[in-house]
């Protein structure tokens, strides 16, 4: 075993990575979708102006890009919702904080048609 790290170092090693490796995920997706939009608002401009159905353009960055970040999204603002929970229970409204943070941005990645943003 002399080429072989104790366990606990080979985890942390691997989490290491892991840490890295999504770390660049986040800033390569970042990165896609701000330079994306000026691709996109320009697909719309060319669209007619009676047709009301979002542009193949619009589509494949909403599949590629707007529902993973939406998804990313509603997963956070669960996440921040159940943190902030005992705080806004004490204040007595906890509708407005779960719309803003669970609801709607469940709606954008669940609900919406694809390639709408509207």
């Amino acid at each position: 075993m002399s080429g072989m790290g104790h366990p606990g170092e080979i985890m942390n090693t691997s989490s290491k990575r892991l840490g890295k490796v999504s770390g660049r995920l986040v800033t390569v997706a970042m990165v896609a979708a701000l330079s994306c939009g000026p691709t996109l608002a320009a697909a719309q401009d060319t669209q007619d102006v009676g047709d009301t159905k979002p542009s193949g353009a619009a589509m494949v960055f909403d599949l590629a890009l707007g529902r993973p970040l939406g998804l990313g999204a509603t997963v956070l603002g669960t996440a921040v919702f159940i943190l902030g929970l005992p705080f806004e229970a004490l204040s007595g409204d906890v509708s407005a904080p779960a719309r803003r943070l669970v609801t709607e941005p469940a709606k954008f990645t669940f609900l919406r048609p694809l390639g709408e943003f509207n």
